[in-house]
């Protein structure tokens, strides 16, 4: 029977904040449609717009700049499909600029929509990094040129937490004519993001990995930027995205923004101290470890160990038997066995790869969580080893008979 419950799987989503629950709940009377003229939907709409401006001051954008879209997956397919919208007002207008340069560290939504933009005539190439999951802005130099459209770096590495200088990435993408895109769905909120700081022209936000509501996320589109929707039949969004707005949801997003301007400044530091006790501690007791990631350039909330010898499955089966949420460095949840490509892309062999966990941390996170995990993880560790061990004799053995 578990002593505790610990959840550290943030990066896969978060609890909602109770300023927030308590903000979508006095909400749910107004069941307004925002498009409507009356007084119902005049209320709705009049939320609807404050949250935007919520939203919008949380990473220094205007508010028109601001769509709300159903997820950060919508919003990162909507910027990459632009390529092959072929209507004048969009990248695709111009014939010339039919390439677009990514990562291959890169969430699945922007990897499997360039993998199925290359099947219908657009030139993908994709960007390395190095062991800490940082790019070379040599190789990004060398690919830039005037048949380039876009570019779309993610900010923070949702498995190994790792940060790209997003702002000099930016730099060189405009100077060669690019527009650029960052997948920032993993940093906002984490760490401070303006958009007229970082000079980009897309970014893509989620609700529900800082402590808001499922199911609303948030596109910033820089004012003049070519654009064209991805979900049509509507006005909603002036014009940029159809479909009744999911008023819920924008004010859960609206007021999450405004509870992580709160607390944002105060938990990193409490994070960071965590993170490295944590890590110390995963140092100092476990031996045959990796530590993936960059040791300072990531987010505090995000540590990212391989295991030698142990499958990643078995150390989050044992640890959820402990009451302890983590995740793996493969992608067993959703039915296949491939490791993290992510891992594999900084060098990671297969196998180790395969015995990665990520222990992502947030809010509510404290030391007594941190020192029950340091508590039971050693010896799981050391039990699913000795089952390996005498697994590979067993097998020697027989095999011998």
């Amino acid at each position: 029977m578990a002593d505790m419950k610990v959840y550290f799987d943030h990066n896969a989503t978060t609890p909602i904040h109770p300023e927030v629950k308590k903000e979508m709940i006095a909400a749910m009377e107004m069941f307004g449609n925002p498009s409507s003229m009356h007084a119902w939907g005049r209320e709705a709409r009049a939320n609807v717009e404050d949250s935007r401006r919520k939203v919008a001051d949380f990473i220094g954008a205007h508010e028109r700049e601001i769509i709300f879209v159903g997820s950060g997956s919508e919003a990162n397919n909507t910027v990459l499909s632009l390529f092959v919208c072929g209507t004048s007002q969009c990248i695709a207008g111009s014939k010339k600029r039919n390439t677009i340069i990514t990562t291959k560290i890169e969430h699945p939504c922007v990897l499997e929509t360039s993998e199925c933009l290359a099947h219908r005539g657009v030139r993908v190439k994709y960007l390395g990094v190095d062991r800490y999951g940082k790019i070379d802005l040599d190789q990004l130099d060398g690919m830039l040129g005037d048949d380039v459209g876009l570019v779309s770096v993610m900010m923070a590495n949702n498995e190994i937490g790792t940060l790209q200088d997003i702002e000099a990435i930016t730099r060189m993408v405009h100077a060669s004519g690019a527009l650029m895109h960052t997948d920032a769905v993993q940093a906002i909120g984490k760490v401070p993001v303006d958009v007229r700081q970082l000079g980009i022209d897309f970014l893509t936000l989620s609700a529900h990995k800082i402590y808001g509501p499922k199911g609303i996320g948030a596109l910033f589109v820089k004012k003049g930027t070519a654009y064209c929707p991805l979900i049509r039949g509507g006005h909603q969004e002036q014009g940029r995205r159809a479909g009744t707005e999911n008023t819920l949801g924008i004010l859960g997003l609206g007021r999450a923004v405004e509870m992580r301007t709160l607390e944002m400044p105060e938990e990193d530091g409490r994070l960071l101290h965590l993170k490295e006790v944590l890590r110390n501690g995963i140092e100092d007791n476990i031996e045959d470890i990796h530590i993936n990631g960059h040791p300072t350039d990531s987010l505090a909330s995000t540590l990212n160990v391989s295991f030698t010898g142990v499958e990643g499955e078995a150390i989050l089966l044992y640890l959820d038997l402990e009451g302890i949420a983590v995740s793996t460095g493969s992608a067993c949840a959703s039915g296949s066995l491939d490791p993290s490509h992510v891992l594999l892309a900084t060098g990671v062999d297969a196998e180790l790869a395969h015995g990665s966990i990520r222990f992502s941390m947030g809010r509510q996170s404290s030391m007594q969580e941190v020192e029950y995990l340091l508590d039971v993880l050693p010896p799981i560790i050391k039990r699913i080893r000795n089952m390996s061990t005498a697994y590979i004799k067993g097998g020697l053995h027989a095999a011998s008979r």
